[in-house]
């Protein structure tokens, strides 16, 4: 009877535990050099990846496989010197990703022929790679990326990330990190170095969909204003385009089957017969 019970008892155990999800396969995507067409090839090789045509439909996306965001739409009353909304890509232009810092905000870059120097003021350190609009944190490195369906507030995440980074002069200052739902590290890469003005690309899938959060670390100085360093020795680093699988709603933790409330069930009443035999 002993020896029944606890089989019992493990196989309730066993049934009722959440199988163990296999980690997920990652394939990363990586250039740098010293313009657009040293990376071009393998934003492509990630466009195809991901999936989606070459035009952009409404709201940036790709026959609803894709998303991207090149910054060159965004209006100057939200361009430098203006900041731009964190959630600007899930409001005004829904795209489902919401950005975040512990700076002080975000800045696009003006356009030419304004009143407002383009590149953020270093066109000897810039340049773009689709033109002409480039994207940074204000008064810090760190860009976190946080995914919804498009146009809601409705959590979700991606299976895949990649963006465009301006300028990386020294090795392991620039890289990105893939978070899950539960907020567990499942990817981090540091960017290839290309250079003053140069390009670099990053980018990754990961099977299935599983990242709610990308947390971005653009170089070790930040841009305070058009112009203006937080610190004038430090690498600073800013972005151009983030393209990203469409995101999905998070998928929900499966409950216990049925088998495994049988076999609870069947262990609760063979101890329960234990017992009344012991009493007797």
């Amino acid at each position: 009877m002993k020896r029944l019970l606890m089989l019992a008892l493990c196989g309730a155990l066993f049934a009722a535990s959440p199988a163990r999800a296999d980690p997920p396969v990652i394939v990363t995507f990586e250039a740098a050099g010293a313009n657009a067409a040293a990376i071009t090839g393998i934003r492509d090789s990630f466009r195809a990846a991901v999936g989606g045509g070459s035009v952009a439909g409404a709201n940036g996306s790709f026959g609803g496989l894709r998303r991207e965001i090149n910054w060159d739409g965004v209006p100057d009353a939200f361009s430098d010197p203006n900041p731009l909304p964190g959630n600007f890509f899930n409001a005004t232009s829904p795209r489902g990703a919401v950005f975040a810092t512990p700076g002080t905000g975000f800045l696009v870059s003006a356009n030419a022929g304004g009143a407002v120097p383009v590149l953020f003021g270093f066109s000897s350190d810039l340049q773009s790679f689709s033109p002409q609009k480039l994207f940074t944190p204000i008064a810090s490195n760190i860009t976190d990326v946080t995914f919804f369906l498009p146009g809601t507030t409705t959590a979700a995440t991606t299976s895949a990330f990649g963006l465009v980074f301006v300028d990386v002069e020294s090795a392991g200052s620039t890289h990105v990190d893939f978070f899950d739902a539960g907020n567990a590290l499942i990817f981090s890469r540091d960017v290839l170095v290309a250079g003053n003005q140069g390009l670099s690309f990053l980018g990754a899938t990961v099977s299935g969909d599983s990242v709610a959060r990308v947390r971005i670390t653009s170089g070790s100085g930040t841009i305070v204003s058009n112009g203006v360093l937080g610190s004038s020795s430090a690498d600073f680093v800013v972005m151009d385009d983030f393209l990203y699988a469409e995101p999905a709603v998070m998928a929900a933790v499966p409950e216990p089957q049925t088998f495994a409330l049988m076999a609870l069930g069947l262990s609760m009443t063979l101890l329960a017969r234990r017992r009344r035999t012991a009493r007797t």
